[in-house]
């Protein structure tokens, strides 16, 4: 089995930090892989957890996909002993989009509110980072993204009115979908992250449908606002060789570079996507025609 499940280790401001490795695989592996092989590899299933940072290092571009829930007080955000990093950020940067109550993230001493769907882009080089909840009836949950970062880029709050937007998708294809990219370098520049949120439609099921794949980037979904009793059937793998991966709501889902990232739920919802990789083309993609898919 090719994941490292690491125990939830103390930090060294006396909080708790869940982390596990995630190795890199090929096509060739996948296409033998059982249904629990598959989610065990791919799936990211408890990501907010009171009070605790809870983190998943994928070996595809050594992306990190993570989140924080506070509670009454505030988190320090630490790094992981396995990045063997004096702070988080030192050779990182950070991207996190609230998605749930009102909170405020300070960053080397400022403060940025963040209200549901609001983003926040760190640059690397940020030395501490805390998280707050402003509602404890009502905790804020951040979702966190991170790669590796080769130079410094200014902190920035990105709310939706901030967002390059666009409409694609039709109800008659059931795909219609609002894309806000949030985290993308037609917004603000970064080094390799990329992050933003898509919006399903009312009747509309399917995401990034015609499928694509994009060797230069790897990719993660996260999926949210599914309604309780509600699924979303994910699917990975190559164009004519496809896995699916059943999700529930507040869960995320790995994909390597050669595979394909679309969905498709039983009611309506929304996603977050997180890139990283060779380029910062959000357009730079392989379609696969729908007919072709396997």
């Amino acid at each position: 089995m090719q994941t490292e499940h690491d125990a939830v280790a103390i930090g060294k401001a006396g909080q708790p930090i869940a982390f596990e490795s995630r190795y890199a695989t090929s096509p060739t592996e996948v296409r033998t892989m059982n249904t629990e092989q598959i989610r065990q590899h791919f799936l990211i299933e408890n990501l907010f957890v009171a009070d605790q940072f809870s983190w998943v290092l994928s070996f595809f571009d050594r992306y990190l996909t993570g989140g924080v829930m506070p509670g009454t007080e505030p988190i320090t955000l630490e790094a992981p002993t396995q990045l063997k990093a004096s702070f988080f950020l030192e050779r990182r940067e950070l991207g996190m989009i609230n998605v749930g109550g009102p909170g405020q993230v300070i960053a080397d001493g400022v403060a940025y509110d963040l209200n549901f769907k609001e983003a926040l882009y760190i640059g690397q080089g940020t030395q501490q980072v805390l998280f707050t909840s402003l509602d404890v009836a009502n905790p804020a949950k951040f979702y966190l993204n991170s790669t590796p970062a080769s130079r410094a880029y200014p902190t920035r709050k990105v709310a939706k009115a901030d967002a390059d937007v666009v409409e694609l998708g039709s109800p008659e294809t059931a795909n219609h979908r609002t894309i806000n990219k949030l985290l993308v370098n037609s917004v603000l520049p970064t080094c390799q992250l990329q992050m933003g949120m898509t919006e399903l439609k009312p009747g509309s099921v399917w995401n990034t449908m015609p499928a694509h794949t994009h060797d230069r980037r790897m990719e993660v979904y996260f999926y949210f606002e599914v309604p309780k009793g509600q699924s979303v059937c994910h699917f990975m793998g190559q164009p004519q060789e496809t896995r699916p991966v059943w999700m529930q709501n507040e869960q995320a889902v790995i994909s390597p570079n050669w595979s394909i990232h679309s969905g498709a739920g039983t009611s309506n919802y929304t996603f977050i996507w997180g890139m990283a990789g060779e380029n910062l083309d959000y357009g730079d993609m392989d379609f696969c025609p729908i007919t072709e898919l396997r």
